[in-house]
């Protein structure tokens, strides 16, 4: 039996305006979708790295599901490199429902503070650059893509060491007492160890030492630094060589001059 060809072009015509109106439809409904993004956060982990999270509530008040939504995230320091980056999967989103989903980006601190220190001592900001695609109606690809600043607070704003003190230990070595202060305005607690050591004006090492720091987050810390050096080698200005050591990152040296 053989099917008219007027009756195949009228096939063809009703699926085309069947497409062409389910495009449209679908397109249309899209106006009803919302994304709305939560204020981020950065949270420590338990192995001494940093997450980076941001709630994500998709409403879909379209008339189509949304298959395969999709975010995708990269966080760049002042000069474009990549700290780190992570994608976040939903499957669906079923028509008249709302999905929240936390976006997540686990970042190492060690590579951005060895790469430019100045977000040890420097507030700054991070930039968070964002791909989003889905699929209207699960069939048709739809993308967007934003940036966004956060804000970066350094652990060791303000660092500075003050003049050393010196008072008589006995006949041949002096104590030697170095004030310590910073402020801490990062989102996490800074706790580790700072080393000192001190040279004369000959480049001479006298000594050295080591004191235990601790500032919670948005808070100042004022401590000191003590050791003991040889009387004969003191001169009235020099150097030191100063080291912070904690779970996130490692500094060495940083060179502060005395006298």
């Amino acid at each position: 039996m053989r099917i008219p060809i007027r009756m195949i072009g009228i096939t063809t015509t009703f699926f085309w305006i069947f497409l062409i109106a389910f495009f449209v439809s679908a397109v249309y409904s899209a106006k009803d979708i919302r994304l709305d993004f939560g204020e981020p956060q950065m949270n420590p982990t338990t192995d001494n790295k940093m997450i980076f999270s941001m709630p994500v509530t998709i409403v879909n008040n379209g008339i189509y599901d949304i298959g395969a939504f999709n975010i995708t995230s990269k966080i760049m320091d002042a000069e474009g490199f990549t700290v780190t980056r992570g994608s976040t999967f939903v499957p669906v989103v079923r028509r008249n429902d709302a999905v929240i989903v936390m976006h997540n980006m686990t970042m190492d601190a060690n590579d951005l503070l060895q790469r430019n220190q100045q977000y040890l001592f420097n507030d700054s900001e991070l930039t968070v650059y964002q791909m989003v695609g889905l699929h209207l109606a699960e069939v048709i690809p739809v993308q967007a893509s934003t940036n966004m600043s956060i804000p970066w607070g350094a652990p060791f704003h303000n660092f500075m060491l003050g003049q050393p003190t010196y008072a008589a230990f006995n006949a041949t070595h002096f104590r030697v007492t170095v004030p310590v202060s910073f402020e801490n305005h990062a989102f996490f607690d800074v706790s580790g160890t700072v080393q000192t050591r001190m040279y004369n004006n000959a480049d001479t090492l006298l000594g050295e030492g080591e004191t235990t720091i601790y500032a919670p987050q948005n808070s100042p810390y004022n401590g000191n630094a003590e050791f003991y050096v040889p009387i004969s080698g003191v001169t009235s200005n020099g150097r030191f060589e100063v080291f912070l050591l904690t779970p996130f990152y490692n500094y060495r040296p940083m060179v502060v001059s005395y006298g």
